[in-house]
C-alpha cells in the first residue's frame, strides 16, 4: 500500500512538530512521494506514530484501535501463562492482521516465584522482555538469578514493584481513606522497599530493570539516584496515577480497585513531577478488562485493575493540554520509547520505519462511558469523565485498520 499524507500536523518524538506530508510505500514510512500512491487528506489533524502500549493484560483489538494503539507488549499472566516457546509464539500470532503483539514471557514457571522459565528460548519464539507478572519476587534470590540470566539473554527485566509481605492483602494504600472505610491497606513504602532491592540486584548484576508503574514520591527518587548513578533502570505510569488519588476510592468504587493501588495526593504531587523533570520513561494503560461478575463485588473482593486502551490517548493528550508535558514528549512516552524497551524498531517517523500511524483530531470532544467501550469491559476509573482527543484513523504496516 503505497500512501501520501497530505496536509498533516506531523509529530514525531525525535523531529519535533511540523506541518507536511508524510509517505508510505511498501508498508514503511518513505523519504519521497511512491508514484500512484493514495493520497489521504488529513485536513490539518495530527499524524504521529501509533502507540505501543507496553504492559496490557489482555489482547483486546476493538480496545486498541479505538485507542489509536497499533502494538502491545503482552503480560506474561495469560492463561495459560507465557513461560514456554510454543505459548509465547501463539501469543504474538494471535494479533494479526490488526495488532502487533509483542509477548512478555514470564520470569519463573507459572509465574510462581520459585523457578526460572526459559529466557533464551522463549526469546527465540518471539519474548520481547522478561516479567514478574502482576506479583513480586520474594525470594531475593530468585530475583537475582531472573536478573543475571536477563542481562546474558540480552532481556529487560519487567518488574511490579510492590513487597508482597506488605502489600499481599492490601487493597489500598494506608491513609485517612482506607481508615475510613474499613479497607486492608498497605504502607506506599511498600512499594520503595520492592524498588530499593531491586536496585541493589541491578547494581550487582548489571541488568537492565523496568519497573512497570511506579506511583510514590519515594520510589521516584530512587529511580531518580539510580539512572544517575548510571544503572540501567526506566519506569512507567498509568494516567490513573498521574490523575487520581485515594479520594477517589470514597463510596467504594470498585472501578478504582487498581494495583498498585491508587495513593495520596502528595505521591500524585510526586508522580506529575516525575513526569515532567523526565524520571519517567513511559505511559501505558495497564489495560486489564473485567466484567461485572469481577467487579460488581464488595470492594475488598473485587479484583484489581481497569481499562485503560481506550482512553490512554484522549488523556495523555489532557496532560499535554495542562503544559505538564509537550506534544512530541507525550508521543515519546506511548510510541517512541515503549519500543526501545522492546527493541523493536518503531514508535517515530523516520523514513524506513513502519508505517504505523494515528491520525488524531485533537479538539474532538467525547465523554468516557463505562457502559459504551468498545473494549471486551468498560471498569475505567475515569467513568463520566469529559475528554478531548480521538483516534480518527489508524494505521499498520500501512494498511488501515477499520
Amino acid at each position: 500500500m503505497n500512501l501520501i499524507f497530505r496536509n498533516a500536523r506531523l509529530v514525531c518524538p525525535e523531529r519535533g512538530e511540523s506541518d507536511g506530508e508524510l509517505y508510505v510505500a511498501n508498508h514503511e514510512i518513505a523519504a519521497q512521494a511512491p508514484e500512484g500512491a493514495e493520497v489521504i487528506d488529513c485536513g490539518g489533524r495530527l499524524l504521529a506514530p501509533a502507540l505501543t502500549d507496553l504492559g496490557v493484560f489482555a489482547m483486546d483489538k476493538a480496545a486498541c484501535r479505538a485507542g489509536g494503539i497499533a502494538r502491545i507488549g503482552l503480560m506474561p499472566d495469560q492463561s495459560p501463562v507465557l513461560d514456554g516457546p510454543g505459548i509465547v509464539q501463539r501469543a504474538a500470532d494471535m494479533g494479526k492482521p490488526e495488532l502487533w503483539v509483542h509477548p512478555i514471557a514470564a520470569a519463573t514457571r507459572g509465574l510462581e516465584g520459585k523457578d526460572l522459565a526459559e529466557f533464551a528460548i522463549n526469546a527465540e519464539a518471539g519474548a520481547r522482555a522478561i516479567a514478574t507478572g502482576r506479583g513480586w519476587i520474594a525470594d531475593s534470590g530468585v530475583m537475582r538469578r531472573v536478573l543475571a540470566y536477563a542481562r546474558d539473554c540480552g532481556l529487560t527485566v519487567i518488574a511490579h514493584a510492590e513487597d508482597g509481605g506488605l502489600a499481599s492483602q492490601a487493597v489500598a494504600t494506608e491513609g485517612e481513606t482506607a481508615t475510613r472505610l474499613g479497607l486492608p491497606a498497605a504502607p506506599a513504602i511498600a512499594e520503595a522497599l520492592a524498588i530499593a532491592r531491586d536496585l541493589m540486584l541491578v547494581e550487582e548484576t548489571g541488568a537492565a530493570i523496568h519497573f512497570r508503574q511506579v506511583t510514590t514520591a519515594a520510589g521516584f527518587e530512587l529511580v531518580r539516584k539510580a539512572k544517575a548513578r548510571g544503572l540501567s533502570v526506566t519506569c512507567g505510569i498509568t494516567p490513573a496515577h498521574l490523575l487520581l488519588s485515594d479520594i477517589n476510592v470514597t463510596d467504594f468504587r470498585t472501578f478504582a480497585r487498581l494495583s498498585p493501588p491508587l495513593r495520596d495526593e502528595a505521591d500524585r504531587q510526586a508522580a506529575l513531577a516525575a513526569l515532567a523533570d523526565g524520571t519517567i520513561d513511559l505511559l501505558c494503560s495497564s489495560h486489564d478488562p473485567r466484567g461485572p461478575e469481577e467487579k460488581r463485588l464488595p470492594f475488598a473482593d473485587s479484583m484489581p485493575g481497569m481499562a485503560g486502551a481506550e482512553t490512554l490517548l484522549a488523556l495523555g493528550l489532557g496532560l499535554v493540554r495542562d503544559g505538564r508535558i509537550g506534544l512530541d514528549q507525550f508521543f515519546a512516552l506511548v510510541a517512541s520509547n515503549p519500543a526501545k524497551l522492546l527493541g523493536i524498531e518503531a514508535g517515530t517517523l523516520a523514513p524506513g520505519m513502519p508505517a504505523d500511524l494515528v491520525l488524531v483530531d485533537p479538539e474532538a470532544p467525547w465523554q468516557i462511558d463505562s457502559d459504551r467501550m468498545a473494549g471486551k469491559a468498560g471498569n475505567t476509573p475515569f467513568d463520566g469523565l469529559p475528554v478531548q482527543g480521538k483516534a480518527v484513523r489508524l494505521f499498520k504496516g500501512g494498511a488501515e485498520i477499520a
